[in-house]
């Protein structure tokens, strides 16, 4: 009978490494930039809420994983690195690019073991997947949900309505912005597999829904979007 080898968890002072690097990559990515281009005018195009997305995304897949049993290390350190590379590669190919950037790292610093480095850079590359989410490996499954999560509920309100100042609306729009907000919402969750991520999407979802109507009921002349709200 074999032995079987347990690969070393990540300690905390190199997943502590992995975060400063992660930061100061968006950061380098940001100040290189040239001027002008996709969406530089938003407030999420930086490396503040690059990195703030990365720690809700890394908190979510994080409960999830433990919840369903998956690997947790992997799915930590797959969340942390996944959108790395995002301000500095096409859209296309950003979940290719971070898988590169975490193989380069892993591989160069500590003693991590080729598999988990593998295992990490798949369910990088795979977060942009666009099929069923059942299709990915149950760390990917975890780190993709995290992802879709994050867009839904009360963050994903307070950003649509950043987008609305710095697009000039009214607080009149607001309704109909919040109600897109719980449409891409449930868009987002309808793809959600596990039973700890259904459980997330329903509390968040429900929180627009209320947000929705008490705007409305202080708002009287507001065009009510909340009876549309299921």
């Amino acid at each position: 009978m074999g032995v079987e080898i347990k690969e070393t968890p990540v300690s905390d002072d190199e997943f502590e490494s992995m975060k400063r690097f992660v930061y100061e990559y968006l950061d380098a990515s940001v100040k290189n930039e040239d001027e002008g281009g996709r969406m530089r005018w938003y407030p999420w195009h930086s490396a503040d809420y690059r990195f703030n997305h990365t720690l809700n995304v890394l908190s979510l897949a994080e409960e999830i994983a433990t919840k369903e049993g998956a690997d947790v290390d992997v799915v930590r350190v797959a969340a942390l690195f996944h959108d790395v590379a995002k301000l500095d590669a096409d859209q296309e190919i950003h979940a290719e690019e971070g898988a590169r950037v975490a193989r380069e790292y892993l591989s160069s610093r500590g003693s991590f073991p080729k598999s988990f480095v593998e295992r990490v850079c798949r369910a990088i590359d795979g977060h942009t997947h666009s099929g069923d989410v059942a299709e990915l490996s149950l760390e990917g499954q975890c780190l993709i949900e995290g992802d879709l999560l994050d867009k839904v509920g009360a963050n994903g309100t307070v950003l649509m309505l950043l987008r609305m100042g710095y697009e000039a609306r009214t607080h009149m729009d607001s309704a109909t912005m919040v109600y897109r907000v719980y449409e891409r919402g449930k868009e987002a969750c309808d793809r959600i597999e596990s039973p700890t991520g259904q459980s997330i999407a329903y509390e968040r979802l429900k929180r627009v829904r209320w947000f929705c109507e008490w705007l409305e009921a202080e708002v009287p002349e507001m065009e009510h979007e909340s009876e549309q709200l299921e």
